[in-house]
């Protein structure tokens, strides 16, 4: 009978080699969280000189429908230095996101075969994207169109926007939609790692509906139907371009066992 093979040893299962006890997964998660921050710090230090055009910037959608000369308003001294920095750093974590995700990709990896863990650099840009995407989508389109809405809605009143209220209500969209654009990917590990598959997925498909429709009322600015369907109908789309990312995992599982019988 041939004797088992030590771990680390040349032709061990990487998987195996791999394993990590609580405490260890534990220390990896502090290291990775640590290492994850230090990026959007460092980010955050070049931005902040750039802190009046990241201000005049995400006033655009509320200045495009106010009336002319009206101004966004600060009732706390120190409100101007707290939005300035919320704004910088939420602009320090978008510019450094890549390196963000390959924090997460390092936690991830050790869960993965060997030939899973090649997908580094498709996940890094993937994830990137996807997160840039849900911020410009927020910012562009769902953000502009709950404000006209909200301004329509009081015309009979004159408006007094506080400066703070808003840039942290449209942090919180940009946010919240950069976070659920990552939907797919989210899904692509799931089912790389065995959790999901994408007849799971379809089964399941009501309740992901549902699921999608009340994360969306979290995030949506208004308690209406128009806005929040700005909102989930999005997610939902990227939740089916999910169930296909999860079906190109389950080709890559099923051409492993026929090259490892070659």
């Amino acid at each position: 009978m041939a004797e088992p093979r030590p771990r680390g040893l040349p032709g061990a299962d990487p998987l195996a080699q791999s394993r990590m006890t609580v405490l260890e997964h534990l220390e990896e998660l502090r290291k990775r969280i640590v290492r994850a921050l230090i990026a959007p710090a460092i980010a955050f230090a070049g931005c902040w000189t750039f802190r009046d055009e990241i201000a005049e910037l995400l006033a655009r959608p509320i200045y495009e429908v106010l009336p002319a000369g009206t101004r966004l308003a600060f009732l706390g001294l120190s409100d101007p230095f707290v939005l300035y920095f919320k704004m910088t750093a939420l602009v320090a974590l978008f510019v450094s996101s890549p390196f963000v995700f390959y924090q997460v990709w390092k936690f991830v990896a050790p869960g993965l075969h060997a030939h899973e863990r090649r997908y580094a650099l498709p996940f890094i840009a993937a994830s990137t994207l996807f997160f840039v995407a849900g911020g410009f989508f927020a910012y562009k389109v769902a953000f502009p169109f709950a404000v006209d809405f909200l301004i329509g809605m009081g015309q009979a009143f004159e408006p007094v926007i506080t400066a703070d209220r808003y840039y942290r209500f449209l942090m919180y969209v940009i946010f919240g939609l950069g976070l659920m654009f990552e939907l797919p990917i989210l899904i692509f590990l799931l089912a790389a790692l065995g959790v999901v598959t994408p007849r799971f997925l379809m089964r399941h498909f009501r309740w992901a509906v549902i699921l999608i429709f009340v994360l969306a009322a979290v995030v949506t600015p208004t308690p209406d139907v128009v806005n929040l369907c700005v909102f989930a109908v999005p997610t939902i789309g990227l939740y089916l371009l999910g169930v296909g990312a999860a079906a190109l995992a389950g080709v890559g599982k099923k051409k492993r066992p026929a090259a490892s019988e070659l």
